[in-house]
């Protein structure tokens, strides 16, 4: 049965970050959209887009969440992060015709709450993949010998949600079996490291491959390219992504039409087969190896940063798309993305990715939005920040604005998403500065 737009949407966006800040921005530019709800946890920028939920979102509040939905005749519920979906939102809040949520199920997202189980079923649909052994908290003896086992470096991964911050890439079977023991037996993930998969380590560059997927129809995005490693030159710990970029040249049309064949249907059909009917985005994060692209992992949700890097070029109503992927009907949907290329760049707190320091006033963001040489735009998505009390924004989290710039290729984009970022200031304040230079060759001058 098909289920139209209604004219006028009550949208609720959840999640509090700079994913949920760039998808409110575009919603806010949908003719359909009614009155845009945000989380009641919105940083300071998504809270100036809508008004803030007084529900909690968690899943001890949902039958009052759900009471709300109704009193305000939300239609739409967009969720964002992980977390919520594999608390089950989706499951609790879709009540199709009357209201939909996009997004899949907690089924369906344990493809990324799960990486041991994500593993079984890339292997039944034979999805290119990284070989790999898991293991769990009572076979601490049989993995610290698989690992000493290795010639080769290996990548320890926490099988449940980490943040992004789950996975320790290794150079030595030494550092290997220290990545094992502080999971297994130090617990340094808590329960989301009771199990793990050991991998062999890709070689090769990363790109991130996103889809919008309403159980049958699969619809490719603009492919893009994320940072993860907190310092320049990809060094030093993960984090939940330093910034992106988009689309990237390494995905090819050959690259793309591979991905779509050999990872994206045949894990939806694995699914299906499963009995989920997905629904929402699948994002394959990809390694580019000798031997052709290969599955590091899936998220079950837009990624952060490449959600701004995204919407800065999006063409079309992101209402109507999130709504037809929801409804099952995507093949009804218009997408597209402006010509050019689009750079995210994220300034991030004192301290992170561990603890971040907090509670300092920012200054800049007027200033970096006014524009930079060669930009089409600048947009500050907000992440970790929150209104101060006497006036102001101050940093409430580790990655603290998302700046995005729109170029007409992708080194105009990244100059003025990068001279954007340099004008943010607040104490302890750090940036990338060669987000995009994985692709780039430098200037000679």
């Amino acid at each position: 049965m098909s289920l139209p737009l209604p004219d006028r949407c009550n949208v609720l966006i959840a999640g509090s970050g700079g994913r949920e800040h760039a998808l409110a921005w575009k919603l806010k530019q949908s003719p359909r959209l009614g009155r845009l709800w945000v989380d009641p946890a919105a940083n300071a920028g998504l809270r100036a887009l809508g008004t803030a939920c007084p529900q909690g979102l968690e899943p001890r509040n949902r039958f009052h969440l759900e009471r709300f939905l109704e009193k305000e005749d939300i239609r739409l519920v967009v969720v964002g992060p992980e977390t919520l979906l594999e608390q089950s939102i989706v499951d609790d809040l879709h009540k199709p015709p009357h209201r939909l949520v996009f997004g899949p199920t907690r089924a369906g997202a344990r493809l990324e709450w799960d990486k041991a189980w994500c593993k079984q079923v890339l292997r039944t649909a034979n999805v290119p993949t990284a070989e790999s052994r898991t293991f769990n908290h009572q076979q601490l003896d049989a993995a610290l010998h698989y690992v000493r086992s290795r010639t080769d470096p290996a990548v320890v991964k926490a099988s449940g949600l980490c943040a992004g911050k789950g996975v320790v890439v290794c150079d030595t079977p030494a550092q290997a079996e220290t990545a094992v023991r502080d999971m297994l037996e130090k617990r340094a993930q808590g329960d989301a490291g009771l199990q793990i998969v050991v991998e062999e380590r890709l070689r090769g560059q990363e790109i991130s491959v996103l889809a919008l997927v309403d159980g049958g129809t699969i619809w490719m995005l603009d492919a893009c390219q994320d940072h993860k490693q907190v310092g320049e030159g990809d060094t030093g710990p993960n984090t939940g992504g330093m910034g992106a970029y988009c689309p990237t040249p390494l995905a090819t049309d050959s690259v793309l039409r591979f991905v779509e064949r050999e990872v994206m249907v045949p894990t939806v059909d694995a699914l299906r087969r499963e009995g989920i009917d997905y629904r929402g985005v699948l994002y394959a994060g990809l390694m580019l190896t000798h031997s052709g692209p290969k599955v590091l992992e899936f998220n079950c949700r837009f990624g952060d940063p490449e959600t701004q890097a995204l919407m800065a070029r999006w063409k079309g109503d992101l209402l109507e798309a999130l709504w037809h992927t929801a409804a099952g009907t995507l093949d009804e949907a218009t997408i597209g993305f402006t010509p050019g290329a689009s750079c995210c760049v994220v300034v991030c707190a004192h301290g992170y990715p561990g603890a971040p320091r907090t509670g300092d006033l920012i200054e800049g963001i007027g200033l970096a939005e006014a524009g930079a040489t060669g930009a089409d735009r600048v947009l500050c998505f907000h992440a970790g920040t929150r209104a101060a009390d006497g006036g102001g924004v101050v940093t409430a989290g580790g990655r603290v604005l998302g700046v995005t710039a729109v170029g007409a290729d992708l080194r105009s984009a990244r100059d003025a998403a990068t001279d954007a970022a340099r004008r943010i200031s607040f104490p302890g304040a750090f940036l990338r500065g060669d987000i995009g230079m994985r692709v780039l060759a430098p200037v000679v001058s």
